[in-house]
């Protein structure tokens, strides 16, 4: 008996014990769900991410006041950094000039309720300063309006570009460009609204902003006072690693960072980020990996007692292939190709669903496209029929091992 009759074979015992193979199939299946479909959720997540950070540019860098947090550190009292004022970021612009492109911007206010007339937002309302580069290096579009003008910026007018978000919240029947809103104990005029980036991780960080223009927020009144955060965007061919060494040395002069001790600031590269999330879907990965293979390994052991039980059924029937002339190893490669074939059968349904499953999660959570993981999709059926090959062949070695005789007296 070649391996395609074998193979024949497994799918006529398969097609005469149909829920038996259902269940064994629907275990296998479930197994392959978990791996592949997270695993595929966390491509698609990553992908999602990935593409947001991609807008912003993989030639920028971002400085901010360093920050250390509150409290003490190994019984040692974590130092407390001075703010990036605005003389200092308005200089540093002013020396980068030719450079990079350079917005400098300040959160006023991150919990800030808003009001239009009688309608009001929750109090998560983030409210940011920023000068006439801001809107092009954080890559925001607007839906309708226009961006501040070099009158209102120089002047510090009371206007305001609001997120996606608090415009359907304040105005929902209505565009809400040229209408009045209330925060921060002023009133300002809507001129523009930003472009809807959705919800989850693909997006989302602009659609409850408030951007005014950098001139105003330094006038409004706040209980501390405001760090700026500065980013610079290459728009020649130069180096970033050359650009990047000359911010910092800008910087700590501006700052006056004594000789030889650490800065006052932190500089991040837009691809650290991208660089900090392959990191972190690595350890996902190993977990996803990790849960798929504790659900194969059950899958793997309800498997091995099926085919045990379909041994015991078919004692007979093994009796009757040996005293026709079946060998050993015929016998053997029966039952093992059974196993693989039903593993097949499984790990293809497993693959399908986990794809959907894993493609469903990653939509939902971010804004990713449909993925198709060809890598997993291998991995999983190489799963399936490894698993095959280890839960079959005791039951396909014990078979073979039966006495025809006895077996043949088998009722």
């Amino acid at each position: 008996m070649n391996y395609t009759e074998n193979i024949k074979e497994g799918f006529r015992s398969i097609k005469s014990n149909l829920l038996r193979t259902v269940l064994t199939a629907m275990i296998i299946a479930i197994g392959i769900t978990a791996l592949v479909g997270m695993l595929t959720a966390i491509e698609g997540i990553k992908y999602s991410v990935s593409s947001t950070f991609s807008t912003l540019g993989a030639n920028s860098f971002d400085i901010e006041k360093k920050w250390e947090g509150r409290g003490s550190r190994g019984g040692k009292q974590n130092k407390v950094y001075p703010n990036i004022t605005e003389f200092q970021a308005k200089r540093y612009k002013e020396l980068m000039e030719g450079k990079a492109r350079v917005s400098v911007a300040t959160q006023i206010s991150g919990a800030t309720t808003v009001k239009a007339g009688s309608i009001k937002t929750n109090p998560n309302i983030s409210v940011q300063g920023g000068d006439e580069n801001f809107l092009a290096n954080e890559t925001y579009d607007l839906e309708a309006g226009r961006p501040f003008s070099s009158l209102e910026h120089q002047s510090g007018a009371p206007v305001a570009i609001i997120g996606p978000e608090v415009a359907k919240k304040l105005f929902p029947k209505q565009s809400a460009v040229g209408q009045n809103i209330v925060m921060l104990g002023r009133r300002f005029k809507v001129v523009g609204t930003i472009k809807d980036e959705g919800g989850g991780l693909g997006g989302g960080g602009s659609n409850r902003m408030i951007i005014i223009p950098l001139e105003t927020a330094t006038q409004i009144p706040t209980s501390q006072p405001l760090t700026f955060s500065i980013k610079s965007v290459i728009t020649n061919n130069t180096s970033l690693a050359f650009v990047m060494d000359e911010a910092t040395g800008i910087m700590r002069k501006l700052r006056q960072d004594p000789l030889g001790q650490e800065d006052s600031f932190e500089i991040t590269r837009s691809d650290s980020v991208a660089k900090t999330l392959d990191d972190i879907t690595g350890y996902v990965k190993s977990f996803g990996v990790l849960v798929g293979f504790i659900t194969l390994l059950g899958a793997s052991i309800g498997l091995m007692n099926i085919m045990m039980v379909s041994v015991t059924e078919r004692t007979r029937e093994i009796g009757i292939r040996k005293a026709l002339g079946a060998t050993i190893k015929q016998i053997r490669q029966q039952f093992l190709i059974e196993a693989i074939v039903i593993c097949v059968l499984g790990g293809i349904a497993g693959i399908i669903f986990g794809v959907l499953m894993g493609n469903g999660i990653s939509i939902l959570i971010g804004q990713g496209e449909f993925i198709v993981p060809w890598l997993w999709m291998f991995v999983g059926m190489a799963t399936c029929i490894t698993v095959g090959l280890i839960s079959g062949y005791y039951p396909a070695y014990k078979a073979s091992k039966l006495d025809p005789i006895e077996s043949l007296r088998y009722e």
